[in-house]
């Protein structure tokens, strides 16, 4: 069980998952550090943090789907309800619409036995009689008709705001909306680079197989492999040898874009947490120079646990605002900038919720102030490639075409040169979508300075 400080009100993984959807609704925390808190504790079993990651997933994927099915069996004001209530019900009605190895009555029990110890008796019988009827009408529930209003429609059944399926349906039409949205809901699978500093990946795959373990090469970089669950492989003790990292594919497209060279110096503007930094040392063979430059000490201390634990040592800390600073000039400049986060939703569908539309004006200044710091930072001749984990032109090609309006001494580089042609759009830069190439989406441009 999991045990709470707060005379165990919140027991149990249904309880846990409402005190964590309790602070994301309440504060700026984020799922992914709230749950990891949680599942550090040795005390649970394995079984039960599955179901724990499972459900806080589950739920924030899911819910205003989750919301319109309650409303509209709820008698009174949802959505003005008692926090506690209000995830209480989420939480039993995705067990209840999602979980099929969960028997209904025990998703019902605990929600009730949970209500009664905090609200008592009557909220209880109201959480009862509320799931008892969604139960009853499972097969029944009626969605907003998509032919009455599009936008409705696809907000409520595909669980994302208002304003984000707009902005997506006047850029891609219905059709291709509709399987973004489903693909943006769909859990991903797990990534992971082989790190050729330590092992060849013909005799990584060997070893796996001999470990009768199941993986399944990646599409479009021949080290990544796609795993089914990493518990197999920590029995194996690879991951802390060294021989890998879990990183998307989306992610490593950057460093293969910048395609740095052994001996050469890189800038990595905004390093922490350090996958793509790592990545470069990766492709350097260990050999030159890489200023990982990031706010905070403490995140820099994360990419020095990742690289002794790879072998790397060509990496040098620098803690600064990368947009304001001075350095030696560079080869080589990797601008991955901060974003929206809209290309990752699968992975964190906490985001969808937090972002509002003018996050994305918001940031765009900050990514062109650090644009712009790269370009005085360049050696002549070098090449910057500026990338992004999200889907939104205004913190992509557009933050392109004004930098090169004013910096006329850069051209865009084809990135079909360095990157499958598959994931290269018409303006030459590389652009993802989870529903057209199942991986997470992003944006890539490479910069060349005359």
């Amino acid at each position: 069980m999991i045990l709470t400080d707060q005379q165990n009100i919140y027991e149990g993984v249904r309880g846990t998952s409402i005190k964590i959807l309790n602070r994301i609704e309440r504060t700026d925390a984020y799922l992914d550090k709230l749950l990891d808190t949680e599942l550090r504790n040795k005390e649970v079993s394995d079984l039960d943090k599955s179901l724990l990651n499972e459900i806080v997933h589950g739920v924030i994927r899911w819910r205003s789907r989750l919301d319109w099915v309650i409303n509209g069996f709820y008698h009174g004001n949802y959505v003005k309800s008692e926090i506690n209530l209000k995830n209480a019900l989420r939480v039993a009605t995705y067990q209840i619409l999602f979980l099929q190895k969960i028997p209904h009555h025990a998703a019902v029990n605990e929600a009730v036995e949970f209500i009664k110890r905090l609200n008592g008796e009557k909220a209880a019988n109201l959480v009862n009689a509320v799931l008892r009827t969604i139960i009853r009408n499972i097969d029944e529930i009626k969605f907003p008709d998509p032919a009455v209003d599009a936008v409705h429609y696809l907000g409520v059944y595909y669980a994302h705001p208002t304003w984000m399926v707009k902005k997506w349906l006047a850029r891609f039409g219905f059709e291709d909306t509709q399987k973004l949205l489903l693909a943006n809901n769909q859990i991903p699978e797990i990534t992971i680079r082989i790190n050729r500093l330590k092992i060849e990946p013909a005799k990584f795959l060997s070893s796996l197989e001999e470990a009768k373990l199941s993986y399944q090469g990646s599409e479009y970089i021949d080290y990544y492999l796609r795993v089914r669950n990493l518990s197999e492989l920590s029995e194996l003790n690879y991951f802390q040898s060294g021989y890998f990292t879990i990183q998307d594919e989306s992610a490593a497209l950057p460093s293969i874009l910048l395609n740095p060279q052994p001996g050469e110096r890189v800038i990595d503007m905004c390093a922490a947490p350090g996958g793509k930094t790592t990545h470069l040392a990766e492709i350097m063979k260990n050999q030159g120079k890489i200023i990982a430059v990031d706010k905070y000490d403490h995140k820099l201390n994360l990419i020095r646990t990742s690289c002794d634990r790879l072998g790397i040592d060509i990496v040098e800390y620098v803690v600064g605002d990368a947009s304001e600073l001075e350095l030696e000039s560079a080869d080589k400049i990797l601008v991955d900038v901060p974003c929206s986060g809209l290309g990752v939703l699968r992975k964190k569908p906490d985001i969808k919720w937090k972002r509002e539309p003018d996050d994305l004006l918001k940031l765009n200044v900050f990514q062109t102030g650090l644009l712009n710091n790269a370009a005085k930072l360049l050696k002549p001749g070098g090449a910057i490639v500026y990338s992004t984990c999200t889907t939104e032109p205004e913190e992509n090609f557009m933050i392109i075409e004004e930098f090169l309006k004013t910096h006329t001494d850069f051209v865009i580089e084809d990135a079909a040169k360095y990157i499958n042609h598959i994931l290269v759009n018409e303006n030459k830069c590389v652009e993802t979508y989870p529903h057209k190439h199942h991986i997470d989406g992003s944006f890539a441009a490479r910069l060349i300075k005359k």
